[in-house]
């Protein structure tokens, strides 16, 4: 087969694949496949993004950059886009992120930020336990795993600094359509108080109604979390949730 006939076998797995996805999809040796990688490389037809993933176009030179969680998934394929970028996505916040934040229960020496085609990525490693509510979309011929909404919301309010703060939090909870149900199961299921503090608090804030199924111990009340783990270490003590809220009393204002 030339190499012209390989490329055509090869857009069938779109404009970005893996080295691994082009070996099984032309089931030839890794000599072979190198060979015919490099030929393209060299007429334009492919462009190699980082170790082991290429972008393809039909014209010579005129490849594209893949979609940041297409690049995500690849980059990280037993993660799912997560966190602010998961918030965004579903439109839970206006801010956009210049990061791409993406969770995985597999741990590996990831760096602690990824720049791969001019793209940021943070990967966060949680346990195998925390890593559920996965939805998929599809982004092109891919599809791309990413966090549902319940869980997001669970996630920064496990790990605020990865969603820009408890404020984005607090934002989504007031403007975003939720299954409150789903998302007091799912903030009961990562066994974590001070989730379930911190979403207490805000609920509450909002009046939203799942404070109310919220149970603690009056142990539980008198260990003390931090309302935003990100933020420094003072503020008034709320012994009804058992949180410090280390946030200015003005914090509220640009929601409420």
């Amino acid at each position: 087969m030339n190499t012209m006939g390989i490329l055509r076998r090869l857009s069938e797995l779109g404009d970005v694949f893996t080295k691994k996805e082009a070996q099984e999809k032309l089931g030839m040796s890794t000599k072979q496949l190198n060979y015919y990688l490099e030929a393209l490389l060299r007429e334009g037809f492919l462009r190699r993004v980082t170790k082991g993933i290429y972008t393809l176009s039909l014209e010579p030179g005129r490849t594209s950059s893949p979609h940041e969680f297409v690049l995500g998934q690849l980059l990280v394929p037993n993660g799912a886009v997560a966190y602010w970028s998961a918030l965004n996505y579903y439109g839970m916040t206006e801010q956009i992120p210049r990061t791409v934040f993406i969770q995985t229960p597999v741990k590996k020496d990831y760096r602690k930020l990824l720049i791969v085609d001019g793209k940021r990525f943070k990967v966060i490693v949680v346990s195998p336990e925390k890593f559920f509510g996965i939805s998929t979309i599809r982004l092109g011929r891919r599809e791309v795993r990413i966090t549902d909404p319940e869980k997001t919301i669970v996630d920064c309010l496990d790990k605020p600094k990865y969603c820009g703060g408890i404020i984005e939090v607090l934002k989504a909870l007031k403007n975003a359509r939720l299954d409150y149900e789903k998302l007091l199961e799912y903030a009961e299921r990562m066994k974590s108080k001070a989730v379930l503090k911190r979403l207490g608090f805000l609920s509450g804030r909002l009046g939203l109604g799942i404070e109310k199924e919220i149970r603690l111990s009056e142990g539980d009340r008198k260990s003390f979390a931090l309302l935003d783990p990100s933020m420094p270490p003072e503020g008034r003590f709320n012994y009804r949730w058992g949180l410090r809220i280390n946030v200015p009393d003005d914090y509220w204002e640009e929601v409420e």
